[in-house]
């Protein structure tokens, strides 16, 4: 182990990114960030057109979702301990080299099947990227200034699934459903060389095999604060996507509005979350980070009960009582992943890694919770915000609040 500080470390890691530093190395996160939306929102406005080109029933062109969240989902877990291993700089080139090849072939794909093993591979190289974003983060920057930059990232996570599908809808105006993948393509170049010119932030890569590395997932896992508050900031995506995917039955079904109206009020109940990040910010100069998440939660539960309330006198109504919720749950995500970062002093990748992969898979959950027809789903959205809302404030008051005495 080399006898660096984490201050030394951060300080050489800054200066030696001598191409995209500063705002330019802001704008690369961000970006890699992005990688999930992007390959999947940008292209949803496509699916009907594309199930019409290849002649195929609609399960089919979804499949070319499923699989990419599969494969997602396994890589994020993957490429972390590795990069703990060989460093991060070999896994973006890596990653993303195989992303923006992938992203070509879906492009010009001449069958289904094609273009569906092509979606496994931009899952494999998308995750490369995202996974990367938060190791690097914690490599560059600590304290008041690594939340700061997480606030940005966050925010482009937020608003990347709210404009993507706009995009790609005007996309499909001047060209053809292949003209998104092109347009993923392109993204997946830029972001390839924004890889060549970053200049390697793990100054502590790990000995031994490469295959032993992913036993750093479990002994990360195993750390109990690092556990807890990885279950305690994850399960909140559980409401968020359990919203997403019953949105469209809610708006259009229950409430009767058009499409386009559906996604007028899809795009505001997003757009509320954008400032949930810099909210953060704003309030962390004022009150302690403790006394922000306690009340958030309080917030996010509260704002179920609401829903649950007002939800019978229409759309608007029901729009606006999610509002708290959605600003309350962005509001929390830069201090969640900065607490969670700091209590893993060392395997930062793994750590990324896990943070990531749990998100995905609690807002897997959540969406499983919201097929269950089990009652009408405005009311469900409520109750599953009430329910979360209370175990999260729960894991939280107990345990995480402890957690986050210790941390700066």
């Amino acid at each position: 182990m080399s006898n660096k500080t984490p201050e030394n470390s951060r300080r050489l890691n800054e200066v030696k990114q001598k191409y995209i530093g500063g705002k330019m190395m802001i704008a690369f996160l961000a970006m890699l960030g992005a990688f999930p939306a992007l390959t999947t929102d940008l292209y949803l406005p496509a699916l009907p057109t594309m199930a019409k080109f290849f002649t195929v029933p609609e399960a089919m062109t979804n499949l070319t979702l499923i699989v990419f969240f599969i494969s997602f989902s396994v890589l994020t877990l993957v490429w972390g301990p590795v990069s703990d291993k060989i460093g991060r700089k070999p896994v973006l080139i890596i990653g993303t080299l195989c992303y923006l090849v992938s992203s070509f072939l879906c492009a010009v794909a001449p069958s289904i099947l094609i273009l569906i093993l092509a979606r496994i591979f931009q899952g494999v190289g998308g995750a490369s990227a995202y996974a990367m974003g938060t190791a690097i983060i914690k490599d560059l920057y600590s304290g008041r200034k690594r939340e700061s930059i997480l606030s940005v990232v966050q925010s482009m996570v937020v608003i990347c699934p709210t404009i993507a599908p706009m995009i790609g809808a005007l996309i499909l105006n001047f060209t053809s459903w292949r003209g998104v993948f092109y347009l993923q393509c392109v993204f997946g170049v830029i972001v390839f060389f924004g890889s060549l010119l970053f200049c390697e932030t793990n100054p502590e890569k790990l000995t031994g095999r490469l295959l032993s590395v992913f036993g750093r997932l479990i002994v990360v896992m195993k750390n109990p604060p690092f556990a807890l508050l990885v279950v305690l900031f994850s399960i909140n995506n559980m409401a968020q996507m359990a919203y997403i995917g019953l949105s469209s039955y809610i708006y259009q079904d229950y409430y009767g509005l058009s499409s386009q109206v559906y996604s007028f009020f899809f795009a505001f109940n997003a757009v509320m979350m954008i400032g949930g990040p810099f909210i953060y910010m704003g309030l962390s100069k004022l009150i302690s980070r403790s006394t922000i998440i306690s009340i958030c939660l309080i917030i996010c539960t509260l704002s179920g009960v609401s829903v649950i309330g007002v939800s019978h006198f229409g759309p608007i109504a029901f729009a606006l009582a999610l509002v708290p919720s959605f600003l309350a749950a962005s509001c929390i995500r830069p201090p969640g992943v900065f607490l969670m970062l700091e209590q893993q002093k060392h395997d930062t990748g793994s750590a990324s890694s896990l943070i990531n992969a749990m998100l995905m898979i609690m807002g897997t959950l959540g969406v499983a919770c919201a097929s269950l027809n089990i009652m009408p789903f405005v009311y469900l959205v409520g109750i599953m915000n009430v329910i979360i809302g209370l175990v999260s404030l729960i894991l939280w008051l107990s345990k995480g609040r402890q957690f986050a005495a210790n941390t700066k």
